[in-house]
């Protein structure tokens, strides 16, 4: 087989393969067995009829496009590794010439990864915003750990923002109760928000046995934005008692004896969490500055794959959020070509990152092993909501494990670049991230192992 690559554009290859027809003899020979399975011939068992019969009956044509079609992707292939071509798309591939007992030609044009040089990524320089943590945020957390622990109780008054209602809702069309529309004895906070528009503003005044209607638009199902007519009626008010903040309520929510420790461990806990969303600003601050020292050419095929996956992925979650792609961009303040022109630019430096990550893994020989991979799948089943082991079959089993490894890969590869790095906050301070651990706190450093000296180095002291 001969091959030739000529290069369309920085990302985009084409090779023209030429293949001796006595190479596509084995591909020949199957393509006979295949076809001897699959035809029934009076006088011929299954299976057994010669291939001058079957090129009688069924045609030599048929054999020899059965036969390039399994030779096809194999001498592709070899064509590829032949020019250290790494495919990233689908190749869109022409037979040119191809006669009985005569050569094999074809062409495949496909999209490929690009060269990358890359600059000196050791000693790359960032900043990120101070870790900011207020009293107000210590106390709201308290206060939510203080709801989780509060009864409610009846009261025989008009609802008010901040109280529970038990409630019942239905909301029509035409005079029609919407399917899926109707909840009955449902708790709900005065005032929560999220449920459907105009709801808290009818409680609030409500007595219970008191009824109130208004007019609101649906937001889930298939009739979302759709306006309806929603009827509410609640039978009971109740507040809620809050614990008072001492010592028993420390010990009764927590390990901790006293609430000035409850408090403390708190506020340590939001310090971590501070942390960590420093670290991720560091990363990215760090990763940002290596893509604006390069030029990355970028296949067009991935780009238009991820912009289509990404845009889906954002209208599920806003259909399954109960809000339209109109009302989320007119909460965002952006236009529709705002929109796409911000998902594009994050879309392209996602890919570019990509391509750098995984030629820094390469320069630093990194390698991933079993103990790894097996985390990896953990972590990734657990983000998804799965059970690990049933997680992990399904990567396996649809070779989604390549993946995975190359995930690894890019994480260890971004690793080594942002703790090569000089990170600093706004104020200057250093930000510590080769020893920032996955809770959020800092490890101690190793100490320094004593190094005895060789028996050369101590006969020279003594001469000394």
């Amino acid at each position: 087989m001969k091959s030739a690559v000529e290069t369309v554009s920085p990302t985009r290859a084409k090779l023209t393969v030429e293949v001796p027809f006595e190479e596509l003899q084995p591909s020949l020979d199957a393509a006979y067995k295949k076809i001897a399975q699959q035809i029934n011939i009076p006088g011929f068992r299954r299976g057994k009829v010669p291939p001058m019969v079957i090129d009688r009956q069924v045609g030599r044509a048929a054999v020899l496009d059965e036969a390039v079609n399994e030779v096809l992707p194999q001498k592709y292939v070899e064509a590829l590794e032949e020019n250290s071509l790494t495919p990233v798309a689908q190749p869109e591939i022409e037979v040119t010439k191809f006669e009985d007992n005569d050569v094999l030609e074809f062409t495949a044009e496909v999209d490929v990864r690009p060269e990358i040089t890359l600059p000196d990524y050791t000693g790359l320089s960032a900043q990120v915003d101070d870790i900011e943590l207020s009293d107000a945020e210590v106390t709201e957390q308290v206060e939510a750990l203080r709801e989780r622990f509060a009864t409610l109780r009846d009261v025989e008054r008009a609802a008010a923002d901040g109280d529970f209602v038990v409630l019942d809702l239905k909301a029509s069309q035409d005079g029609e109760v919407v399917e899926g529309a109707e909840v009955s004895g449902m708790s709900y906070r005065v005032g929560r928000g999220g449920m459907i528009d105009g709801l808290d503003e009818a409680l609030v005044g409500l007595e219970p046995g008191g009824e109130a209607t208004f007019e609101s638009e649906l937001v889930g199902g298939d009739l979302v934005g759709t306006k309806v007519e929603v009827a509410v009626s609640i039978s009971q008010v109740q507040e809620q008692d809050l614990p008072e903040l001492d010592d028993e309520f420390a010990q009764l929510a927590s390990e901790f004896d006293t609430i000035e420790e409850l408090t403390a461990d708190v506020r340590e806990r939001l310090g971590r969490g501070k942390r960590l969303e420093q670290a991720a600003a560091a990363r990215d601050a760090v990763l940002e500055g290596m893509l604006e020292t390069m030029e990355i050419p970028l296949p067009e095929t991935i780009v238009t794959d991820e912009l289509n996956a990404r845009r889906q992925s954002i209208e599920q979650q806003l259909a399954q959020a109960g809000m339209t792609m109109e009302a989320y961009l007119e909460d965002e303040k952006q236009t529709v070509d705002e929109f796409e022109a911000d998902l594009e630019r994050r879309v392209r430096d996602a890919v570019g990152a990509q391509f750098v990550l995984d030629e820094i893994a390469k320069a630093e020989e990194i390698g991933v092993d079993q103990n790894e991979l097996s985390q990896h799948l953990v972590r990734r089943a657990q983000q998804s909501g799965q059970d690990p082991q049933e997680f992990a079959n399904h990567m396996f089993e649809h070779n989604h494990v390549p993946d995975l490894v190359q995930e690894i890969l890019r994480g260890k590869a971004l690793a080594i670049l942002v703790e090569s790095a000089t990170v600093t906050d706004a104020s200057g301070n250093p930000v510590e991230l080769k020893r920032l651990l996955p809770d959020g706190t800092i490890a101690e450093e190793e100490p320094e192992a004593d190094v005895e000296e060789s028996p050369a180095d101590q006969d020279a002291s003594a001469e000394d």
